[in-house]
């Protein structure tokens, strides 16, 4: 069984395959693993429309691993700003100045775990994809795939261990980055979250999960607990057309970006206690975003008049060009509502 899912399936990608900027087309030459590399980081945890113009963009101002690498940091995380997870960046920066020291890609799976920001899936993605090695390559696409394919009752993330087990039974010695890719598309638009196009699917004849009537059952997810709240203030200090913007820590949450300062997402209900300069501050409304372990509530406040540089480090930056600060999703969003109430 194990040779019919994966000829059927690599049959199935010869004529299927989806056309991406990072990929090799089936047959082509094996694409630049700084490339697989950079896709692999950018896609954890982010769909292909929204990482599409980010790669375009990157690739473009450094095409490859070792322009990345002699890139300023504040530089990438600018231009990262929106994708989320901004630890990815951070990563990506001090992994491409490993790779360049060592004068390219290490081309094993263990070698490449050892990198800063490759885990388990990232290196064996790279193995199999950039260097044709096998490598068992499990993502959120493969584990609902295999899940189904073999019936796997046990709810995430317990039942992991044995997907794994199962996804390396079905691996092929020969093609296996394309049988990767393979299970990535055949997940991404045939055997998705939400529909299960049985008809369409290569491997509906030895799917366990389609005989039983009722494949999007699986996999069994675990109940999600309810996230917590948090509320705090970002704070608009303008002078002769430019807004005072500060670099957060680089350890936390939105680590190293640029950012309107604000109070530690802390707020109290008795007004600005917080606030980077003393004066009147105006209220101009609330955004709202979700991190991965919390909601966040954050007001925004004005300071009414021309104010002075608050105290500790940071920048006056053109308002006019404010879309060009490289703002992460949550301070953009912030952003666009004072010019708004504007």
């Amino acid at each position: 069984m194990t040779a019919t899912i994966s000829s059927r399936l690599l049959d199935w990608y010869n004529d299927h395959a989806r056309h991406l900027p990072w990929r090799a087309p089936p047959g082509e030459p094996r694409p630049d693993p700084y490339r697989v590399w950079l896709s692999e980081v950018m896609l954890q945890q982010t769909t292909v429309a929204a990482v599409t113009p980010y790669f375009a963009k990157f690739t473009k101002t450094w095409p490859t691993v070792e322009a990345l690498a002699a890139a300023p940091e504040e530089d990438v995380m600018a231009a990262w700003a929106g994708l989320g997870y901004y630890s990815r960046a951070r990563n990506l920066v001090k992994c491409a100045r490993a790779v360049s020291e060592m004068g390219g890609f290490p081309q094993t799976e263990a070698e490449l775990k050892k990198l800063p920001g490759l885990g388990d899936y990232t290196a064996a993605a790279v193995t199999a994809i950039a260097f044709g090695e096998r490598a068992v390559v499990v993502d959120a696409n493969v584990e609902r795939v295999v899940a189904r394919l073999f019936a796997i009752e046990e709810p995430l993330p317990g039942a992991r261990k044995a997907i794994r087990v199962k996804a390396d039974g079905i691996t092929p010695d020969e093609r296996s980055g394309d049988f990767a890719q393979a299970m990535m598309d055949l997940g991404a638009t045939i055997c998705t979250a939400r529909d299960a196009k049985c008809l369409l699917c290569p491997l509906r004849d030895p799917c366990e999960a389609r005989k039983t009537g009722d494949p999007l059952r699986l996999p069994v997810k675990a109940a999600k607990k309810p996230k917590p709240s948090r509320t705090g203030t970002a704070f608009w200090i303008e002078k002769d057309g430019a807004v005072w913007l500060v670099q957060r820590p680089g350890k936390g949450m939105l680590g190293g970006m640029r950012a309107l300062p604000d109070d530690g997402w802390s707020a109290r209900k008795n007004g600005n206690e917080d606030a980077p300069v003393s004066g009147a501050w105006k209220a101009v409304g609330v955004v709202r975003h979700s991190f991965t372990h919390f909601d966040l509530e954050l007001g925004v406040a004005v300071h009414a008049g021309n104010a002075s540089a608050p105290s500790g480090e940071g920048d006056w930056w053109p308002v006019s060009q404010i879309e060009d600060a490289g703002l992460p999703t949550l301070f953009a969003k912030a952003a666009r509502l004072v010019l708004a109430a504007r």
